[in-house]
């Protein structure tokens, strides 16, 4: 079981935005706000998991989508060009 982190989730959160938002390096925030670097890097690492992984992200039914569109319109093109073929024939 992990150790129970002294410093609170906002704390941890909004010092891992700083160095993500502000472009700033680790080091500098980590001495800034008087944190360890290493515990700090550990922070960013879960902020950028959490902007990829969170609730931004696309789902798995999000990331099919396009291929059924894709599905979808090659489906109707092809209905459209068989009704112009055979409004040509039946004219």
């Amino acid at each position: 079981m992990g150790r129970r982190s002294e410093y609170p989730k906002e704390f941890r959160q909004r010092a891992a935005q700083l160095v993500l938002d502000s472009r700033r390096s680790v080091r500098d925030v980590a001495g800034e706000l008087g944190v360890n670097h290493e515990t700090s890097r550990s922070w960013v690492a879960a902020e950028r998991r959490q902007r990829t992984e969170g609730p931004a992200a696309l789902g798995a039914d999000e990331r099919l989508e396009p291929a059924r569109l894709r599905r979808k319109v090659a489906e109707l093109e092809l209905e459209r060009e068989i009704l112009e073929e055979a409004a040509v024939f039946f004219a």
